[in-house]
């Protein structure tokens, strides 16, 4: 075989290692897409209920507002996650680039340093987004109601 084609093949094999964490970031950025619309969905019924005005028990519109609060803050925490993991996946597809153009010689007067620093901050950025995935998930069994006695 060629040496050229190893090298190159080499190259190519370097650079798109990371592409496999992009994988996972587009995993848990269509998770995280799919309970914001889930959230957004439950906070416009629930706006709706109110809003018709069948429901006039105090208490029960009282609690609806609660949920839908609570629904707000589970949208805030799902669109934090979602710019943290696009942060993430930004950072790693600029890590493939980088290797991509250092492994193939167009660039020469690139460091290594920058290469570790995309890599890690793109890490750094999934794992955040990762914690507040966790945190909203922790909010929303929190705030599930089951203590609530059903009617």
């Amino acid at each position: 075989m060629d040496p050229s084609i190893d090298t190159i093949t080499n190259n190519i094999q370097l650079a798109l290692a990371p592409v496999f964490l992009l994988t996972a970031v587009a995993t848990l950025f269509n998770a995280i897409s799919t309970r914001l619309a889930r959230t957004v969905d439950r906070m416009r019924a629930i706006q709706e209920k109110i809003q018709d005005g069948l429901i006039t028990d105090e208490s029960v519109i009282r609690h609806m507002r609660i949920e839908a609060n609570e629904a707000k803050i589970r949208g805030r925490l799902c669109t934090l996650a979602i710019f943290f993991v696009v942060l993430s996946g930004v950072f790693i597809s600029i890590t493939v680039l980088e290797l991509f153009f250092f492994q193939a010689g167009a660039v020469r007067s690139l460091k290594t340093d920058y290469v570790v620093w995309t890599f890690v901050l793109g890490l750094t950025s999934f794992m955040t987004s990762l914690s507040i995935v966790l945190g909203e998930v922790v909010y929303a069994y929190w705030s599930a109601g089951w203590h609530l006695h059903r009617r």
